[in-house]
């Protein structure tokens, strides 16, 4: 199996659980933040769909110019938002030759290149950070009055599948 074959596996197998995450905010909690410096709830979610809708746009056109998400509308239109970016990722990611998967892409940040990597190294550290993310949103969920999902087995609240 190539990198790149088991990266849309795993991207595949994450996608949802993602999305599982983000429903399980209350939304009435949406400005809910653990800290005053710790982003909010809808925040961390509208970064989890800026994030899928930039690796979009990095397998397009090898080059993204990231800005901070806004939380443009609810939780709810956050999780559509990040639906809708996974599955463009996974359809564009299973079309990906070896060529394209290997060739440099670009990550900016206000116009000025921060990380020049393989797109699909990118790809893997994109995907990590939005681990990363989901882990930090995970926490918030029980101390906003929501029921903490299965991610990658049993939670206090949910037994998994």
């Amino acid at each position: 199996m190539s990198n790149q074959e088991f990266f849309a596996g795993r991207l595949k197998a994450e996608a949802p659980v993602f999305v599982k995450v983000i429903k399980a905010l209350p939304a009435e909690r949406a400005d809910y933040r653990p800290h005053p410096a710790s982003r909010s709830a809808a925040e961390l979610a509208w970064t989890l769909a800026a994030s899928a809708r930039s690796a979009v746009t990095l397998v397009d056109t090898h080059r993204v110019d990231w800005s901070e998400s806004k939380a443009d509308g609810g939780i709810a239109a956050a999780a559509i938002a990040l639906e809708k970016a996974q599955a463009q990722l996974l359809e564009r990611v299973a079309r990906l030759d070896k060529a394209t998967w290997e060739r440099e892409a670009e990550f900016a940040m206000d116009g000025h290149v921060a990380w020049k990597a393989p797109l699909g190294e990118m790809m893997w550290g994109l995907l990590f950070d939005a681990i990363h993310h989901r882990g930090q949103l995970s926490t918030y969920i029980r101390p906003m009055g929501g029921k903490v999902p299965s991610i990658y087995g049993p939670s206090a609240d949910d037994p998994g599948a």
